[in-house]
């Protein structure tokens, strides 16, 4: 039912991510005083076809800064929004759409939009008088459920300074009984990782999502460090117990015409296919995004045909979380699941048309967050509300990634009668 939702006053601060980069925080007062704020995350590793960020350009903060987007809120996106009455996230949705004129928010940036809408998804919820994740369900007609986290506890890629070329290595607690337990689990396995890594000398600074960055080269180097360290703090590395989760993110050592080149040597498609087939058969890998370049598409098709059984292959920079992307690559079975990033497709509503299709096709669906964050945990609440099952938001540590794992841990405090796990699948 739509609800008759009044804005006040609109603000809008430049903060600073976690990378130490501007970005938006936004702040909605309500005629009734209350302020549903939101703050945009940013990342590193893109996809071509994300909602575009505007930033300055010039000397400060390296062009990076985003003043120019305080003003368009100020001057542009906060009077469209007072003075009238808002009945649906997708009413303030469209209004953010019809002010940018462009089909990737060039105009007035993703940064203003996702911080907007966002926020307008709270004030919908206050309205509401519901949590937002409660809101989130009623909005898709969805069951909540505690989703199973995917720590990021080694990084490498566009996010660290070493030489491993594969991203992302996570471990996912599959077999915890709460999210809780999942939590220590992750805890336990990340502080047992760093005493792996201190005993062989290979201790260094830490990813811009709080994984370990050891100066390592091999995935297999990653992969045989995660199973020591699972068996360190007393867990079973499977697929049922603590698993493993990859994102290689191939866009940044990949070509669309299927060329692949890291740890010096190229490699063609076929090779890659025998590369990963090798690890999922070597280690409990149960989770592999974005192993192809987006534009590589006999790849994607060629891989979940070959491991799509009995591994969840997920499309980030392929989906870019767009309805219409994820329904064509649904077409053609390219995937068997899709990330789910807000920013990405720059409002709320078009991450629950994400949302939908994912559902509509059968797929599995990865909330996750960004590299460059904020202490914003609209994701832990939107995760629980859509019940994916499943999360990563990096390490379990660093204030802004634990935020959001703090955040779902005082909802299962809040709600011990929430299921906890992956979403069944079809």
């Amino acid at each position: 039912m739509p609800i008759a939702l009044q804005i006040a006053r609109v603000d809008a601060l430049q903060i600073l991510d976690s990378r130490g980069r501007p970005t938006l925080q936004v702040a909605l007062t309500l005629d009734d005083g209350f302020v549903a704020a939101a703050a945009a995350p940013s990342g590193a590793s893109t996809g071509e076809n994300e909602a575009v960020e505007v930033r300055d350009g010039g000397p400060a903060f390296g062009g990076a800064g985003v003043a120019g987007v305080v003003r368009t809120v100020a001057g542009r996106i906060g009077p469209a929004l007072t003075g009238r009455t808002w009945g649906t996230i997708g009413d303030v949705d469209d209004l953010l759409r019809e002010l940018d004129g462009t089909e990737n928010f060039s105009g007035i940036g993703s940064n203003a939009s996702v911080a907007v809408s966002i926020a307008a998804a709270r004030a919908f919820a206050h309205a509401a008088g519901a949590e937002v994740w409660r809101w989130v369900a009623e909005a898709l007609g969805t069951t909540p459920r505690l989703p199973v986290p995917n720590f990021n506890v080694l990084n490498g890629g566009a996010h660290a300074p070493n030489r491993l070329a594969f991203q992302e290595f996570m471990v996912a607690p599959i077999g915890a009984r709460t999210f809780a337990d999942a939590v220590r689990a992750g805890a336990e396995v990340y502080a047992a990782l760093r005493g792996r890594l201190r005993a062989q000398g290979k201790l260094a600074g830490v990813g811009d999502e709080g994984g370990f960055a050891p100066d390592i080269e091999a995935p297999q180097e990653a992969l045989d460090l995660l199973v020591g360290a699972i068996e360190d703090a007393g867990y079973t590395p499977s697929r049922t117990g603590v698993a493993i989760a990859m994102d290689p993110a191939a866009n940044g050592f990949g070509t669309r015409t299927g060329t692949y080149v890291f740890s010096g040597c190229e490699h063609d498609r076929d090779e890659m296919l025998d590369l990963y087939a090798e690890l999922v058969r070597d280690y409990p890998v149960w989770s592999l995004e974005d192993p192809f370049h987006e534009g590589d598409h006999d790849s994607w098709r060629a891989i979940t045909a070959h491991l799509g059984d009995g591994v969840q292959i997920v499309g980030d920079d392929l989906y870019v979380t767009s309805a219409e992307r994820i329904d064509r690559g649904a077409a053609q079975r390219e995937t068997n699941a899709v990330l789910i990033k807000p920013n990405q497709t720059g409002t709320v509503s078009g991450t629950f048309d994400a949302l939908r299709a994912a559902g509509r096709h059968a797929m599995g669906a990865m909330v996750s967050h960004r590299s460059g964050e904020t202490l914003d945990t609209f994701i832990a609440d939107l995760v629980v509300g859509a019940g994916t099952g499943q999360i990563k938001s990096g390490a379990p540590s660093r204030g802004e990634r634990v935020a959001k794992y703090n955040r779902l841990l005082e909802i299962e405090a809040a709600e011990p009668a929430l299921p906890y796990g992956l979403t069944p699948r079809a």
